[in-house]
């Protein structure tokens, strides 16, 4: 009997992969099934090199991949273009064709070549793990096997333009702050180490004894010209150094859990967690996919330690029977409306649609948040600047009197 490489997802939410002698592929997939495990792909041992490279996760078509705006764009067009009634290769071959580059071009056309082969879609999609992750295949799949694909995609598509939509809000809401941040300090630098050393020589030559402020601005100003590009490389390397910390579990879950309780940035970044939390969540229930499997496919797509970790203790108790709401509510990283939800939505066994609605409350106060944040921030950095500022011309000021006094 032939013997068969196959991965899976398990119902624990853990990647499977093994050896299993069957007649045939199929065979394999529903035994894996009975199983409870999510199917990503099985071939005959041995005979297929490419299966060996995604095992080992160095597939992606020799390097390409898709950009996540990219990987949002294809989906809506396929569930538009499949709800139209057109069928999977006749929908890819249009994509391949309208590709607006090259990369596209070649990671589409693997895509409509393995279909072609006779792979299901998930299985293509399932070799390019760059491009599309573990949430987007096991959607892809329940939708195959339910007969749903058109909609599972559009509710993909929702999913991943939803998840733009919220880090793009982030990101832009940020860059006035930042940049605003950045004159201030160019700003403060340029007056300590251009404008105050014109007037140190007048202060020597008069003699005079300078006031506290001004000859403290003065030591500042040296400073910063002797050792400002020290300090500059020394809190680049700093950072480097943060950046390789982080990789250590230990250290990168206490830094996430101090994060999430930050005043003010703290309760952002646990809007933002819940409404991925949820998002994601919601849509793969919504589309077939059994709760263990979703919660174990979510936990990947958190991001933050902190919440991975609330997320396994609720896989471990609804494994239990015990649901999901109190070992969340436990961990204290998700704001208690999005505990109240789930819990709503247990009870009345609308998991997935309350999860969804507590994604859109959760977005919602994700943006307000940012409003709130960014409208703080422009005023509180502009009158810090126009301190620091003023501050520095009042010490020259109070300087150029005490001049004036000793000249008359």
């Amino acid at each position: 009997m032939p013997a068969f490489r196959y991965l899976a997802v398990a119902p624990t939410g853990e990647l499977q992969r093994g050896v299993m002698e069957a007649p045939d592929e199929a065979t394999v997939v529903e035994r894996l099934r009975r199983q409870g495990s999510m199917p990503m792909r099985a071939d005959p041992a041995g005979s297929d090199t490419l299966f060996k490279r995604l095992l080992n996760a160095n597939i992606g078509g020799g390097g390409q991949r898709l950009r996540r705006q990219e990987v949002a764009d294809v989906t809506r067009e396929l569930a538009t273009m499949l709800g139209a009634g057109q069928d999977l290769d006749r929908a890819l071959q249009f994509l391949v064709e309208t590709a607006p580059n090259a990369r596209c071009r070649a990671v589409l056309s693997m895509l409509r070549d393995a279909v072609r082969n006779g792979s299901s879609f998930a299985e293509a999609l399932a070799r390019q793990q760059h491009s599309f992750p573990r949430l987007y295949v096991g959607l892809v799949r329940a939708g195959e096997a339910g007969g749903t694909l058109a909609a599972t995609l559009d509710h993909l598509a929702t999913l991943l333009e939803r998840q733009r939509k919220l880090a793009a809000t982030l990101q832009s809401s940020m860059i006035y702050p930042a940049m605003l941040l950045i004159a201030a300090i160019g700003s403060i630098a340029f007056l300590l180490t251009n404008v105050l050393p014109q007037f140190v020589p007048l202060f020597e030559q008069s003699g005079a004894a300078l006031p506290r402020p001004t000859r403290i601005l003065i030591e500042l100003g040296d400073l910063v010209s002797d050792y400002g590009a020290y300090a500059a490389i020394g809190l680049l390397l700093l950072l480097l150094l943060l950046r390789q910390a982080l990789r250590a579990p230990r250290f990168r879950l206490t830094v996430d859990r101090l994060v999430l309780h930050v005043p003010i940035a703290g309760g952002l970044m646990r809007e933002v967690l819940a409404a991925r939390f949820t998002r994601t969540l919601g849509t793969l229930l919504l589309n077939g996919v059994p709760l263990i499997a979703a919660l174990g496919i979510t936990r990947d797509a958190l991001g933050n330690l902190a919440g991975v970790a609330a997320v396994d203790q609720a896989v471990l108790s609804a494994k239990d029977g015990a649901g999901l709401a109190r070992p969340l509510e436990q961990a204290g990283v998700f704001p208690a409306r999005a505990i109240h939800l789930l819990r709503v939505g247990e009870e009345t066994a609308r998991l997935g649609p309350m999860a969804l609605r507590a994604a859109e409350i959760h977005e919602d106060q994700a943006r307000h948040k940012v409003e709130r944040l960014v409208a703080l921030l422009g005023p509180t950095i502009t009158i810090v600047m126009g301190a620091a500022i003023a501050g520095i011309f009042a010490s020259l000021m109070l300087a150029m009197l005490s001049l004036n006094n000793l000249a008359s």
